[in-house]
């Protein structure tokens, strides 16, 4: 096939949006190092991706569990979430009943969330009010110079 259009790759998948987004993963993959599977013939990857889907020499099904992978591939988890997987790094025991279940949720809950931005953002605000206090002398400074050479 010496030029490939879309047509000839809707005849084998018939959304548009899902030909995209398979095409757009193959073309990572390939540059990601895939083998191709059809000759390049000086072409980009999207088009040698679209040629091979129009060939259907890769598979479909392949590509679609790459794009879920690449989808799933950050984690969720948030600060209790890794406490919790430290607890269990050192060795808690297994929340099984109710009393170790309540000791665990009071050991969270007294550990202490500071959170270093806020402290941080605080001290820059108290360094600006002072910084403010010296430019307001400076100033009130200049006026009395200004005054006595006008004068």
């Amino acid at each position: 096939m010496a030029r490939v259009t879309v047509e000839d790759c809707i005849q084998i998948i018939n959304n548009r949006y899902e030909l995209v987004l398979l095409a757009a993963q193959r073309a990572r993959d390939i540059a990601a190092g895939a083998q191709m599977t059809v000759d390049r013939d000086n072409d980009k990857n999207p088009v040698v991706a679209l040629r091979e889907i129009a060939g259907q020499t890769v598979s479909l099904d392949d590509l679609r569990y790459n794009i879920a992978r690449g989808v799933n591939r950050h984690s969720d988890m948030n600060l209790e979430d890794d406490v919790l997987q430290t607890m269990v790094d050192e060795g808690m025991p297994a929340l099984d009943d109710a009393e170790t279940a309540a000791g665990a949720l009071d050991e969270i809950q007294e550990l202490d969330f500071v959170d270093e931005n806020a402290a941080s953002a605080s001290e820059t605000e108290e360094a600006e009010d002072e910084d403010d206090s010296s430019s307001i002398e400076v100033s009130a400074e200049e006026a009395e110079v200004q005054a006595s050479s006008a004068a």
